[in-house]
């Protein structure tokens, strides 16, 4: 069939003709009290959208990779350990991995022996700061160019704890003697899955991710070690509500793309995506598998380079086999059979995410530049902004979570009276307040279904 017959029978219909016929089909109700809805970024969504909906002085959103890797994360107390954990994780389907060294003691060769770091992307997270170790990491995997990431964040770590690694000054020192060091490998992590599991909105993320390279892109302005080749990571947590988190990621490198190159930055950043902690529960746990899929189907979607699934259990059991396996899994089905590997950018000419994108991103402009108008991220901390306006935004979703208007199935909303959890619990699943003496107020992550699951397991 000739296809310029076949469009010929259907003609194209404007927005506005859509929009008469919609309130005709209302026989009286209000349109906009009816079919439009607001979200907690103040984005009023509309039933349909089409072209006349993107704002055409905004750059579209850049094109992300289909390339995107399973990752496996993997928490390292021993190093002989681990590797066996790894290779087994490669083994069986993942394609990058995930280290969070706990300490110097980890011997490099012992970790990563048997495995081929010229072909298999690692990313190297730490709870310490220490120069010479990363010097003996950067000599042991110097052939391994561009498949090695090192995930320094001392502003995320004052962030997540409320001090400095040792104090302000030690720790820039460091990190430019390390940056020095590691000028062809990407060092510099921006935890943005902070935020999202203390309860900031997708405006307040974005922003704040972009507050916090900017500190950094700053200080490197200042050392002399600004370079247009500087690769950034971020690492994002991705929530339940499906399309709005598509838009963040895409929205997320628009943001890098324009704010890095005021500073003179080309590379594009890395984005490692991973499911949200804050809507998993420990009732009615199978639930959990439901929303990281869509969690994990949202990264890919967004353009995440390297997506870590969070096993359905891992909110009150140890790290076990089964758990990681099957997380593996869903993303091993999500490239091999649902083929979310085979097209490049596949969000792309959806008019709602690409407004949701654009809107998204000029909101968290806006936000960003009254941070930096008030002296920039690390002086808005310092004056614990950042934080009421996480804790302003966590409460307004905790009571939408508490009357019902947020539902987690399970945990407010049909679930089963009969379960009982007090003795499956392997690990404490609540926050954990640290009492020591901090310089700022650390950004605490919460889940939303932990004061209701507290009051179940009393009555248990």
């Amino acid at each position: 069939m000739n296809k310029e017959h076949l469009f010929a029978d259907f003609p194209a219909v404007s927005a506005k003709a859509w929009k008469q016929k919609i309130q005709a089909d209302l026989k009286g109700a209000d349109y906009n009290e009816t079919l439009v809805w607001e979200s907690p970024e103040g984005i009023k969504v509309k039933p349909f959208y089409t072209s006349d909906d993107l704002d055409e002085g905004l750059v579209n959103s850049p094109v992300s990779t289909s390339n995107w890797l399973i990752g496996q994360h993997i928490f390292v107390t021993n190093d002989t350990e681990a590797n066996h954990r790894a290779i087994k994780s490669l083994e069986n389907g993942a394609e990058s991995l995930i280290f969070t060294l706990v300490s110097a003691d980890i011997e490099p060769k012992e970790l990563l022996k048997g495995i081929d770091i010229n072909s298999t992307p690692i990313h190297f997270q730490f709870q310490f700061l220490s120069v010479a170790y990363i010097k003996d990491l950067l000599s042991y995997t110097e052939s391994a160019k561009g498949n090695i990431y090192f995930h320094i964040d001392i502003l995320g770590n004052l962030c997540r704890s409320g001090n400095w690694i040792t104090d302000f000054e030690s720790d820039h020192a460091a990190l430019k003697e390390i940056l020095n060091e590691a000028r062809n490998t990407p060092t510099l992590s921006i935890d943005v899955s902070l935020y999202q599991n203390a309860g900031a909105n997708r405006t307040q993320q974005l922003a704040y991710a972009l507050g916090h390279a900017s500190e950094y892109l700053n200080f490197l302005n200042e050392k002399k070690l600004l370079h247009s080749n500087l690769k950034v990571c971020f690492k994002i947590a991705v929530d339940g509500n499906y399309f709005f988190e598509i838009a963040k990621l895409r929205a997320l490198r628009l943001l890098w793309k324009t704010i890095s190159a005021e500073f003179g930055v080309l590379a594009d950043c890395h984005i490692l995506a991973c499911p949200s902690k804050r809507n998993k529960t420990i009732y009615d746990y199978n639930v959990n598998l439901l929303r990281t899929t869509t969690e994990c189907m949202s990264a890919i979607l967004g353009g995440a380079d390297t997506v870590f699934n969070m096993p359905y259990d891992a909110v009150y059991h140890k790290s076990n086999e089964f758990g990681e396996r099957i997380a593996r899994n869903q993303l091993l089905i999500l490239k091999g059979e649902s083929y979310l590997d085979k097209v490049t950018n596949p969000s792309d000419g959806t008019y709602y995410i690409e407004a949701l994108s654009q809107q998204l991103a000029e909101k968290a402009l806006d936000i960003f530049k009254k941070i930096e108008e008030g002296g920039g991220f690390l002086k808005q901390l310092k004056a614990h902004n950042i934080q009421r306006k996480i804790k302003e935004s966590a409460l307004k979703q905790q009571i939408r979570y508490d009357s019902g208007e947020e539902i987690l199935v399970g945990s407010n909303k049909y679930f089963n009276e009969m379960e009982k959890m007090k003795q499956e619990l392997e690990k404490n699943p609540f926050m954990k307040k640290n009492f020591r003496k901090t310089i700022i107020e650390p950004i605490l992550e919460i889940r939303l279904s932990e004061s209701s699951e507290k009051i179940r397991l009393d009555h248990e």
